[in-house]
């Protein structure tokens, strides 16, 4: 198995070699992948699945990156903050280029970041500081705030769960709620629409034009040299057919396997296997509050309470290797990790169950279905439904658990109606660590109950003073006070379920080199022989 430091070492050995200065491709180099879901959407603006903003990252760049020690660094631009931390002034670096061969602009770079803002909770919190954003010439761009705001430059940086992707202007003008109409940006791939067949290929060529930064690579910054010509992610039918695949030498890549399967690798010689996002990610039980019945505070908490992070972590992991069980809703090991509202999670399962059917008892419900969605194609998340939905019968509840793929679970949950013309009461989805870090970033700690806010829309005025409050919290002990008041209200109040956290485990063949740890799957500094 490859660890972590083996992955690092990897890494500095590739730059202790040179490997990350600019230089041609290999020739006709195609990594063929595996990815953890079906691409069926493109505009990375519009979703928080994961898939998509990995092929985000494929296709467009950033203002900032996101380094392994979660700095913001220059990226496309550097930058500079004025006295009075009101002003932020940007200026493109040199050679940059859309795919279509158009220059980048500055005015670009403005409507991207308007278009970005419109659509991830964090980007419309900044709006409600900034007081303008404007190109004051083609490279330069400006950020005015009105009032003090100090998480511009994390927020333009982070690389989850909407990362503030720029295109051309054209593209970023498009009406609000509509999709782009091209996958044009600047990133260091392009993307083939002749070869797009949504839900079963995505093809991906080396970016000739695209100059890479100096700096090595780390996570979303730094140089990102790309050393092979094409990349392929392919979609298969089951993890059995994707794992023959791999050891025929037919794909290079699985991005996430099936953990109980990986015996099946350790006899194979050519093949290895590691967690290259060293993170990992939250699986979270989202509740419908504007659907009965978890409309009721009372009755969240008792589905709470019924829940059990170890069998839900057993049964779509199983390996306690790869997943650890915390209470902390920013992540188990971030520098806001807190254990507030263990209470919730702690004691044994007889003890917690008990607990729920007093408070379901109690709470009025008058056995109104849970509609459980669950997705088919999602090895990571097709049974967690299915062992939420016994555990929340034992407790009381009707639950009818839903079938169905994964995008359409991601265009369904959009949507409040009743769940018996195509709503929803509860599902399961899953964040990486690195979008939801902090309660900015956070979507689900959005209590807003805004139409735009993260499926769920729960509201809490006292969550929401409260991430006012972290806004302008400049100290991290300060920070924490806050963090932690706000996770035991999100608990109290029933925000979602914190399912545990688990790491993804990547396996490739031998042949596949310099593989990247970041917050998704990294495909430049990749290097794979002729």
């Amino acid at each position: 198995m490859m660890t972590i430091s083996g992955l690092r070492a990897l890494g500095w050995a590739a730059m202790a070699t040179g490997f990350l200065q600019a230089g041609p491709a290999l020739a006709e180099t195609v990594l063929n992948v595996v990815m953890q879901a079906p691409l069926r959407t493109l505009d990375p603006h519009l979703s928080t699945a994961q898939i998509v903003r990995t092929h985000g990252f494929m296709v467009f760049d950033t203002l900032l990156g996101m380094d392994a020690d979660y700095k913001p660094q220059p990226q496309m631009a550097d930058y500079q903050i004025s006295e009075d931390g009101l002003t932020y002034t940007f200026t493109l670096r040199d050679g940059l280029s859309w795919h279509d061969g158009t220059p980048v602009t500055a005015e670009d770079c403005a409507a991207s970041l308007k278009r970005w803002a419109a659509n991830d909770p964090a980007g419309r919190k900044m709006m409600e500081y900034v007081a303008s954003i404007e190109a004051t010439s083609d490279r330069v761009l400006v950020l005015k705030l009105d009032r003090p705001f100090g998480h511009v430059l994390d927020l333009l940086a982070k690389p989850s769960p909407v990362p503030p992707f720029m295109m051309p202007k054209r593209l970023a003008e498009t009406p609000a709620g509509e999709q782009v109409a091209e996958m044009i940006g600047s990133g260091p791939f392009k993307f083939v629409a002749d070869e797009y067949r949504p839900g079963d290929q995505a093809v991906y060529v080396r970016n000739e034009d695209y100059q890479p930064r100096s700096e090595p690579a780390s996570w979303t910054a730094g140089g990102k040299v790309v050393n092979i010509d094409k990349v392929v992610w392919k979609a298969m039918p089951d993890m059995q057919t994707s794992i023959n695949a791999l050891q025929s030498g037919d794909i290079d890549l699985i991005e996430q396997v099936t953990i109980d399967l990986l015996p099946l690798l350790q006899m194979n010689d050519e093949v290895a296997y590691g967690v290259i996002n060293p993170l990992g990610s939250q699986v979270t039980g989202r509740f419908n509050h504007r659907l009965p019945p978890f409309d009721n505070a009372e009755v969240r908490r008792a589905a709470m309470y019924a829940l059990d992070q170890e069998q839900l972590m057993q049964t779509a992991i199983g390996n306690p290797e790869y997943y650890t069980l915390c209470a902390s809703d920013y992540g188990c090991g971030v520098p806001l990790a807190s254990d507030a509202g263990s209470q919730y999670l702690t004691g044994s399962p007889e003890e917690r169950m008990a607990k729920a059917q007093e408070i379901l008892k109690s709470s009025g419900y008058d056995g109104t279905p849970v509609l459980m969605m669950q997705p088919t194609d999602l090895t990571i998340l097709s049974t967690q439904p299915i062992v939420a939905a016994e555990r929340l019968r034992e407790a009381g509840f009707t639950v009818e658990v839903a079938s169905m793929d994964w995008a359409t679970l991601q265009s369904r949950k959009n949507g409040w109606q009743p769940a018996a013309e195509g709503g929803w009461n509860m599902l399961f989805t899953y964040w990486g660590v690195t979008g939801i870090w902090n309660p900015l970033v956070h979507a689900m700690l959005d209590g807003s109950g805004s139409d735009n806010a993260w499926a769920g829309w729960p509201v809490s005025p006292e969550i929401e003073t409260l991430r006012e409050q972290y806004l302008v919290a400049t100290e991290l002990d300060e920070q924490k006070r806050i963090a932690s008041e706000i996770q035991q209200i999100a608990y109290d109040q029933g925000f979602y379920y914190n399912a545990g956290e688990f790491q993804s485990v990547a396996a490739w063949r031998n042949s596949i080199t310099e593989l990247q740890p970041g917050p998704i799957t990294l495909f430049w500094g990749v290097k794979k022989p002729e």
